[in-house]
């Protein structure tokens, strides 16, 4: 009898030890990845005939492999012909990793302030619209803290804006800095 359970005793231990996986599971991993960066834009505002250029800050947490957010500030600082479209953004973007090389595409959603200022008065002709964006770009990692944002393309549309809304472009590059 007690050579039985003895047998029965080793044969539960190996049965418990393949449950274990003791080196599976990775010690240290992190959770995801931050970036804050500055960068510059130039805005086609489909409302009027001149480009308005401006300040560009985003911020972006990668929390998986593709998977990630991006939230932007566009504030317009060069306005040629006094119309400034100011946009702040939030939403997913997908990246494609490539050695020091990122694509992603994104899908931003948020609110867009426009801005028509008429002789002395800045505040004559302003008001805010919902306003969404989709988007692509590249960024190039330089250093292990500093990613390069090489383009980055979004088509917004701020479909309560007039009769037909509003439906501007942007091109931007900018630094950020990597928090790891």
């Amino acid at each position: 009898m007690k050579r039985h359970n003895l047998i029965g005793c080793f044969a539960c231990v190996l049965g418990l030890a393949t449950l274990s996986y003791g080196q599976a599971i990775p010690t240290a991993s992190r959770v995801g990845q931050i970036q804050a960066g500055l960068g510059g834009f130039v805005l086609n505002p489909d409302f009027g005939q001149q480009d308005i250029q401006g300040l560009s800050f985003y911020g972006d947490f990668d929390f998986a492999q593709h998977l990630g957010a991006e939230g932007e500030i566009h504030y317009s600082w060069r306005t040629p012909t006094d119309v400034s479209e100011n946009t702040y953004l939030i939403g997913p973007r997908y990246i494609v990793r490539h050695k020091k090389l990122d694509g992603y595409g994104k899908a931003l959603f948020g609110v867009g302030h426009f801005g028509l200022q008429v002789g002395n008065f800045t505040d004559a002709n302003t008001a805010s619209y919902f306003a969404y964006a989709l988007g692509a770009g590249a960024e190039y990692q330089a250093t292990r803290h500093i990613n390069v944002r090489l383009i980055d393309f979004e088509a917004q549309k701020w479909p309560g804006f007039g009769k037909n809304g509003l439906s501007p472009y942007s091109f931007t590059v900018g630094v950020a800095w990597v928090f790891r």
